[in-house]
């Protein structure tokens, strides 16, 4: 599991940096101001959550729950959701179906998907180790 994190964290990012890319030097030209900067936006939080997957890749060798599998899952979730729909509308709008609001209520069920995937992560981790030593109040 934790070698599909670090492939899957590895490709995202890649798309995210090709996109990026591609947004700042060609479609400027084409897009309005607003939709380059909700196209800004949606690779950024790829790239984020790309950095979050590896992130579960490292953590699930010391922590093997399923939580920390659900972590991965749903920054994969978020991202496809999240930055898919806000692609989505992108090209949508271009080609001049802007009246199809379906797809702005998706993005927020994407952003849902990252605040869980967070979540999962903490949830995984225990409060200490069981070498650790607990402060006694009086120390």
């Amino acid at each position: 599991m934790q070698r599909t994190f670090f492939r899957t964290a590895a490709i995202l990012a890649m798309i995210s940096v090709m996109l990026g890319a591609f947004g700042a030097h060609v479609l400027k030209e084409y897009l309005t101001e607003q939709s380059l900067d909700s196209f800004q936006t949606a690779t950024t939080y790829m790239m984020t959550h790309a950095m979050g997957l590896f992130i579960v890749g490292m953590m699930y060798r010391h922590y093997k729950k399923k939580a920390m599998i659900w972590s991965g899952n749903f920054f994969v979730m978020g991202i496809i959701i999240f930055s898919g729909s806000i692609y989505l509308r992108i090209v949508l709008t271009y080609l001049g179906f802007e009246k199809l609001n379906i797809v702005n209520l998706i993005t927020p069920f994407g952003g849902l998907m990252f605040i869980l995937g967070w979540l999962m992560m903490f949830v995984s981790i225990p409060p200490r180790e069981n070498h650790e030593k607990v402060p006694k109040a009086d120390e």
